[in-house]
């Protein structure tokens, strides 16, 4: 109990830390996955059971029904411009272990590159006309376990691997790891996540041969090699499910996001942390029908009166269960909601049982 107790203590203590480096380091992190989570206000902490666990709540992957778990999703963004793709396998070799692996993709693809478009008479060499995208990547490996006593509590981890591509003009890795925990008792359901719980680092490098003549004549300032240190991300959860009948049933989830680099634009904020609460609802019928709704992104804005207004992103969606096969449906987006498009996001996952 005390080297948990020190454990515990350690990592809050490197939340506090940690509040130098850069607080927009791996947005492309928090999108979410899953269209069930994103029709939900990305509110699935506490009740996250499905292949899409590993991201939100590594500890969840233990609540899959069947042993061998595929899931994937994809969705496009900005009008089509950014594709965003999610993949993810688990492993549920007991009852009180299981594993898993995710990788995620959101890129820009084809963008045109006219650094040598123009000759040196001024002259238009569209033979010279190439193009290259703009990639992040993530790989997550978790690890999910029950605690012998009490065993309604069961926790999880992610390593997490990073990988970013700017063409072949820069590229980065990073490392970092969550922490996580579910516990239920009767309908009441906790969540607890740590994103990036001792700081994810990235480690940059440019090949400013391949831009460095451009940039010195437009006076444009030559990037160096260096890091991104991207800071510990507390996320609280706690879900209640009604049951009116057999049939019919309401789970209602809140979840809230706590960061510590400094006042953000959210909710509740301070000089030492910033609260970014969401929320969501999914209605199901005999747990194979499902409707969902939530909202989040929830940001105070300044209107044309000079005057503060509420603003918040809601979100809506739809999904089917059939026996181990599952499609989702969400209809949302991950910029503000007067003026980003809305998307529509698709996921599919199934399940088998091994002998």
């Amino acid at each position: 109990m005390k080297l948990k107790i020190i454990y515990l203590t350690a990592i809050f203590i490197a939340i506090y830390f940690n509040a130098t480096g850069q607080k927009y380091s791996n947005e492309f992190l928090n999108i979410g996955a899953g269209s069930r989570a994103l029709s939900m206000g990305n509110s699935v902490l506490a009740s996250s059971s499905d292949i899409y666990s590993g991201y939100w709540n590594p500890s969840g992957l233990l609540l899959l029904s069947n042993n061998i778990n595929l899931g994937v999703m994809h969705s496009s963004y900005f009008g089509g411009l950014a594709k965003y793709d999610f993949g993810a396998v688990a492993i549920k070799n007991t009852d009180s272990s299981a594993f898993g692996i995710s990788v995620l993709r959101f890129g820009v693809d084809d963008i045109p590159n006219t650094l040598d478009l123009v000759d040196a008479n001024g002259n238009f060499d569209f033979s010279k006309l190439r193009s290259f995208s703009v990639a992040d990547y993530a790989f997550l490996f978790s690890y999910a376990r029950k605690f012998n006593r009490p065993t309604n509590i069961t926790w999880g981890a992610n390593v997490k691997i990073i990988r970013r591509i700017v063409g072949e003009f820069a590229s980065a890795w990073g490392f970092g790891f969550d922490i996580a925990a579910q516990y239920k008792y009767r309908s009441i359901l906790l969540g607890l996540t740590l994103r990036d719980a001792t700081s994810t680092f990235t480690a940059w490098s440019y090949n400013t041969e391949t831009f460095s003549e451009a940039f010195l004549n437009t006076g444009n300032e030559i990037p160096q090699n260096g890091f991104e240190i991207t800071r510990p991300r507390l996320m609280a959860g706690i879900a209640y499910e009604y049951k009116f009948n057999d049939k019919f049933s309401l789970l209602s989830e809140i979840n809230a996001d706590i960061t510590f680099d400094g006042k953000r634009n959210t909710l509740i904020k301070s000089s030492f942390a910033s609260i970014d609460p969401h929320t969501g609802i999914e209605f199901s019928y005999q747990k194979k029908f499902f409707i969902r709704t939530g909202i989040f992104n929830i940001q105070k804005a300044y209107n044309e009166r000079n005057s503060y207004t509420l603003n918040v992103q809601p979100t809506i969606g739809a999904g089917i269960r059939h026996k181990t096969f599952s499609i989702d449906y969400a209809f949302t987006d991950i910029g503000n909601a007067s003026a980003a498009l809305y998307s529509h996001v698709i996921s599919v996952s199934f399940g088998l049982d091994r002998k």
